[in-house]
């Protein structure tokens, strides 16, 4: 055997199935034992048994690993409005977008904390994360205004629909639920596509009374500060 066939047959046993998947895992695992900054695409190649070559036929870079689902996000939420009514409105649009959000991204709590945990500790993950739902925000814009929304309305109902999924995922993959959970959500999961399902439900009911000018209190009863003050100047005067 000649040394190319060697080199061949070592290239070629080492291009396994699943080899992306074992890239995702090993560059989680170095992650969280060394940090995002001090793994190199090298130590993640090595530890999933691949070359670096390999890697870079599944990812841009190392960034990638932790957002290369995105594109998958987005589609998503594409297909889900395509299959809305004419009629619809556009936050009926965007809760169309976030349940197959919830649908894609649910099914595995344990990974999104993992992932989530990474993210927040690394300023440029962060700065990354903020890049991508910005493009995400912009992407459903487009899609509400090809169902007939008015644009300033489309970019409107984007950014609100991303708050409340933002608001809802964090809660998902640091408590698995509501902290102060409204009254009315019927949790009754703590982890996978259910809890994050109803943690999207209970942020919406949220930004609804905040809309309608009824925020929750932690204290029920309680005067906001900026009433409390203007009655006490109605009283003294």
């Amino acid at each position: 055997m000649s040394l190319n066939d060697i080199t061949y047959a070592g290239a070629m046993a080492r291009w396994q199935p699943g080899a992306r998947a074992r890239l995702s895992e090993a560059a989680l695992e170095l992650y969280d034992e060394r940090g995002f900054e001090q793994t190199m695409v090298a130590d993640i190649a090595e530890r999933a048994g691949v070359t670096a070559r390999t890697f870079f036929r599944h990812y841009a870079d190392k960034r990638e690993v932790l957002f290369s689902g995105w594109s998958l996000l987005q589609g998503a939420t594409a297909s889900a409005l395509k299959e809305a009514s004419a009629d619809a409105t556009a936050m009926e649009l965007v809760q169309l977008a976030l349940d197959a959000t919830a649908q894609l991204i649910g099914a595995d709590q344990a990974r999104a904390r993992r992932r989530q945990a990474i993210i927040a500790a690394t300023p440029e993950l962060r700065e990354r994360e903020l890049i991508k739902y910005d493009a995400l925000a912009h992407d459903l814009a487009q899609a509400l205004h090809g169902h007939g929304i008015d644009p300033v309305d489309a970019a409107l109902a984007a950014h609100t629909g991303l708050a409340i999924y933002r608001v809802a995922f964090d809660q998902w993959t640091t408590t698995g639920s509501t902290d102060h959970p409204d009254e009315t959500s019927e949790t009754s999961e703590t982890s996978g596509t259910g809890a994050l399902t109803d943690l999207i439900a209970d942020a919406t009911r949220r930004h609804q009374r905040l809309a309608e000018g009824n925020p929750t209190r932690e204290h029920p009863g309680m005067t906001p500060p900026a009433r409390r003050a203007d009655s006490d100047q109605g009283r003294s005067s």
